[in-house]
C-alpha cells in the first residue's frame, strides 16, 4: 500500500467508524490502485461484521469488485432519469433494508453516469434511511471513484457544455464531496521491470497524462491534433485491417487453434464500430404500431441503437465475443463480459469467459427477447437474438476498466470528440 492509498484508506475508515456520514471522490487515472483500494476497504469493513456495497457504472467494471453489482441493479436507478427521478426501491423491502444497513457504499467509474443518477439515489436514501435526511445520501458514507479524463455521460447529440453540465461534478451534491487523489502509477513499482522498461513506461505514462490534461496541443476551440509516436504506428501494410489484426492476434488463420482464455483476455483492438445480430417484431403491447405495414421485418432489421444487437453477426469457434446485456451476475455474464466461442448450436452458443472473476468458466448463452430502452424510437420493438457482438475489436468505452497487455487502436476516421476518449484509448 502506498502512502497515498494509506491516507485515503484511513480517512474513509474513520468516517465509517464515526457514523456521521461522508461523501468522497477518489480521483486517480488507470494504474493508480483504485480497485486495490476498494478491495482493502471492503475486506476491512466486512471483517468488522459490517456491510459494504460495491457498485459500478457498468457491468464489466462491477465484475472487478468483490460482490460487485451495477448501480442500476443495486439501487433501482431509472434507465433515463431526470431532475425529479427517484430510485424504484421502496422503504421496507429487502433491497432497501440492505442499503439501509450498509456501512459503506463504493461506486466505481462514477464519472460515466449522469448527475441525475446520483441525485435520484440521494432522494431515495433520504427517505429510506430517515435518520439523517438532511445530509447527502441520508448520512451514508459513500465513496465514488474514477477519472474525469475518461468517458463521461453519453448524451445523444450533446456538445461539450451539455456533457459537462450533466456530469457528477455539476450535481448539487458535489459541494459536499471531499476529493482525494491517487497520483502514483502502481505499474511503475513492479519488481519485474528492468530500468529501461520502467523508463519507457514512465515516458508513456507522462505522455498519456498530458493528453488527458489537454496539454499536448495549443489552446483550441475544441479540436486538436495529437502526434502519435512512430513506434505506436503500423505503417508497413496497404491493408490496415489485416495489419493491425496480425499485430495483435498473430496469424488470423490459426486463431482457432488458440483455445487458452488468457490469450484473448489480454488482447483487444479498439475501434469505433461493432457488428451485432438480430431478428425483429413490433411489441404487441404497442397497439398503435402493431398493424402498421410500414414497420415490417425488413425495416426493423435496419434499426441500430445502443445496447441492441444488430441484424447480422457471423460467429466461428474460437472467436472472441462480448455480451451486450446483463444476463446473470453470479455466472459472470454482464454487459461487457468477453468470452471466446467453444461450440455453436442452433439456438444457443457455448463460450468460455475470459474476463472478470469467472475466467475459464463454460457458459451457455441462448437467444433473448430484447427491448431497446432508446426513447427516440417512436414505437416499441422486440428483438430475439443472441446478445453478443464479435470482439476482436471493441469500442473505446467498452475497454474502460479492463487490463490489456497488447492493444491496437484502429481509427479510419476522426472519432475523438473529447479529450476523455483520447485519454481512455491511449491509457
Amino acid at each position: 500500500m502506498t502512502d497515498e492509498q494509506k491516507e485515503i484508506y484511513d480517512q474513509i475508515l474513520a468516517a465509517v467508524n464515526q457514523g456521521n456520514g461522508g461523501m468522497f471522490f477518489v480521483y486517480g487515472f488507470g494504474g493508480t490502485g483504485k480497485t486495490f483500494l476498494w478491495k482493502l476497504l471492503s475486506a476491512a469493513i466486512r471483517c468488522q461484521g459490517d456491510i459494504v456495497l460495491n457498485v459500478a457504472s457498468s457491468g464489466i467494471a462491477s465484475l472487478l469488485l468483490p460482490g460487485g453489482r451495477t448501480a442500476h441493479s443495486r439501487f433501482g436507478i431509472p434507465l433515463n432519469p431526470d431532475e425529479f427521478s427517484s430510485c424504484t426501491m421502496q422503504p421496507g423491502t429487502d433491497q432497501a433494508n440492505l442499503v439501509k444497513e450498509s456501512s459503506l457504499i463504493i461506486w466505481d467509474e462514477a464519472p460515466m453516469m449522469g448527475k441525475h443518477c446520483f441525485d435520484a439515489l440521494d432522494r431515495s436514501l433520504s427517505d429510506i434511511v430517515g435518520k439523517h435526511a438532511n445530509q447527502p445520501f441520508g448520512g451514508k458514507v459513500i465513496v465514488f471513484g474514477g477519472d474525469f479524463r475518461q468517458v463521461l455521460p453519453v448524451i445523444n447529440g450533446a456538445g461539450r457544455a451539455e456533457i459537462v453540465l450533466a456530469s457528477l461534478n455539476s450535481s448539487y451534491l458535489w459541494e459536499h464531496c471531499k476529493v482525494l487523489k491517487l497520483t502514483k502509477n502502481m505499474r511503475l513499482l513492479s519488481d519485474g521491470l528492468s530500468p529501461e522498461e520502467a523508463a519507457d513506461l514512465r515516458d508513456f505514462s507522462e505522455w498519456i497524462l498530458k493528453i488527458g490534461d489537454g496539454k499536448l496541443a495549443e489552446p483550441n476551440d475544441g479540436e486538436a491534433e495529437i502526434d502519435i509516436p512512430s513506434e505506436f504506428l503500423i505503417t508497413d501494410s496497404k491493408n490496415s485491417i489485416e495489419a493491425i489484426s496480425t499485430a495483435i492476434y498473430g496469424d488470423t488463420a490459426s486463431l482457432h487453434e488458440k483455445k487458452e482464455a488468457k490469450f484473448f483476455q489480454e488482447r483487444a483492438i479498439l475501434c469505433d464500430e461493432k457488428i451485432y445480430l438480430s431478428a425483429d417484431s413490433i411489441d404487441p403491447r404497442d397497439t398503435g404500431s402493431v398493424n402498421n405495414e410500414a414497420l415490417g421485418p425488413d425495416f426493423l432489421n435496419t434499426i441500430k441503437v445502443s445496447g441492441l444487437p444488430n441484424h447480422s453477426l457471423r460467429l466461428k469457434i474460437g472467436c472472441p465475443v462480448m455480451v451486450l446485456r446483463n444476463i446473470e451476475h453470479s455466472a459472470g455474464l454482464m454487459n461487457g463480459t468477453r468470452l471466446h466461442i467453444t461450440q455453436l448450436m442452433d439456438f444457443m452458443v457455448q463460450a468460455r469467459i475470459i474476463t472478470g472473476e469467472k475466467v475459464g468458466k463454460l457458459v451457455d448463452i441462448p437467444r433473448l427477447l430484447i427491448t431497446p430502452s432508446d426513447t427516440r424510437l417512436p414505437f416499441k420493438m422486440r428483438r430475439r437474438q443472441l446478445p453478443l457482438a464479435v470482439a476482436f475489436a471493441i469500442t473505446i468505452n467498452k475497454s474502460q476498466g479492463q487490463s490489456l497487455s497488447e492493444v491496437g487502436i484502429f481509427l479510419p476516421r476522426p472519432v475523438f470528440h473529447t479529450d476523455n476518449s483520447t485519454w481512455l484509448c491511449l491509457g
